[in-house]
């Protein structure tokens, strides 16, 4: 004989089963499964687990069965990146053809300091065996570097051999508006095949730059840029240096380069114990770059050529495009330092370094 059903029973029985019904019944019957589990664990049970792990582990700090396969196939990416990154270091300063910013002599003609600068395609290395094409003055990038006088009278001769017209502009030096050097402006551009001159008596001393203003973003990339440096007629106290370093910025075609060079082919800054740098940092390129030395710290005295009212110290300087600052490092700290731009991606990858970086080497 069956059980009797009561009468409640066979109602619960009778009713379609609801969703929320069947979710209630399901976490009640997981709720019960889960203390009858705990209660069945007694501390043989507990023991047995713990005997499993290493001695002075705890089971949330057990390390997966496969860790040692796991931690040896992270060394051996890890040795593979290594081995990415010391290969620029060894290699610097690689060695490469052709130096940018080299001092130009002038010619006197008459009491004129006299400068010729050709502007034509060449073929620039820029790294060991990368070729790259560029647009230079006088077969080098940066072009050749001018220094003069305050008060100098000086005469700069463009003879364009590119495949399209061009002009100088000298970026800071307060010149007579006839030659300013900007297309259309104050001159017709200087058609391939022709010569133009600029004359004028230099009015201001500084750090200063000379460079195409006809399609610029084109041929100032290229390559068409130099300094214009112009010593003062009555130098400052702080100006005594015992090494004058002119960097020249830039962020064109040829990547993130010093001088024309980029990261290991860059030149190093030599300098010994007690010995006084000045570097003049120029941005001819399109980007901001915050220039970081370790080991020391810079005084900056000067901003576009002129002198700031008071020195101030900083580590990291803020270069942006156009701007030039002069800083005066002391070389109290023996080592070789890097000396970088500190947007990182303009400086490492996961290669290892590249592009702007260079290093200032102390010596003892």
């Amino acid at each position: 004989m069956q059980n009797p059903v009561n009468s409640e029973d066979a109602t619960a029985l009778a009713a379609p089963t609801t969703r929320r019904r069947f979710l209630r019944d399901s976490a009640t019957a997981a709720l019960v499964m889960g203390a009858l589990g705990a209660c069945k664990e007694g501390p043989a049970a507990k023991s047995a687990s713990a005997a499993t792990l290493p001695k002075g582990a705890t089971p949330s700090s057990a390390a997966p069965p496969d860790s040692a396969a796991t931690i040896a196939a992270a060394r051996a990416n890890a040795d593979a990146m290594d081995a990415m990154h010391e290969k620029p270091m060894k290699a610097f300063p690689a060695k490469t053809s052709g130096k940018g910013n080299q001092i130009l002599a002038p010619t006197m003609v008459s009491g004129v300091k006299q400068f010729s600068l050709t502007a034509k395609k060449i073929q620039w290395e820029v790294l060991p065996g990368q070729f790259m094409e560029a647009w230079a003055y006088n077969d080098q990038v940066p072009g050749p570097q001018i220094r003069v006088r305050e008060g100098d009278r000086v005469r700069v001769i463009l003879n364009n051999q590119l495949p399209e017209s061009t002009v100088i502009h000298f970026h800071g030096l307060e010149v007579p508006n006839a030659v300013d050097g900007v297309s259309f402006i104050t001159q017709p551009p200087v058609k391939p095949g022709d010569s133009y001159t600029y004359e004028f008596t230099v009015p201001n001393s500084g750090s200063h730059m000379y460079h195409s203003h006809h399609d610029s973003a084109k041929q100032v990339g290229l390559g068409l840029l130099g300094a214009f440096i112009v010593e003062p007629k009555v130098p400052r106290d702080i100006e005594a240096v015992d090494i004058d370093h002119v960097m020249v910025i830039n962020d064109g075609p040829h990547g993130y380069t010093f001088n024309g060079k980029s990261f290991p082919a860059t030149e190093p800054i030599v300098a010994k114990v007690g010995q006084t740098l000045r570097i003049r940092f120029m941005n001819e390129g399109m980007m901001i770059h915050p220039m970081h030395l370790h080991g020391m710290h810079m005084t900056l005295i000067d901003k576009d050529g002129w002198p700031l009212p008071a020195p101030w110290r900083c580590d990291t300087l803020n270069v942006a495009p156009g701007e030039r600052w002069d800083a005066i490092v002391h070389c109290t700290n023996p080592g070789t330092w890097a000396f970088h731009c500190h947007i990182l991606m303009h400086a490492e990858s996961d290669h290892g370094m590249f592009g702007m970086v260079t290093a200032l080497v102390v010596q003892a």
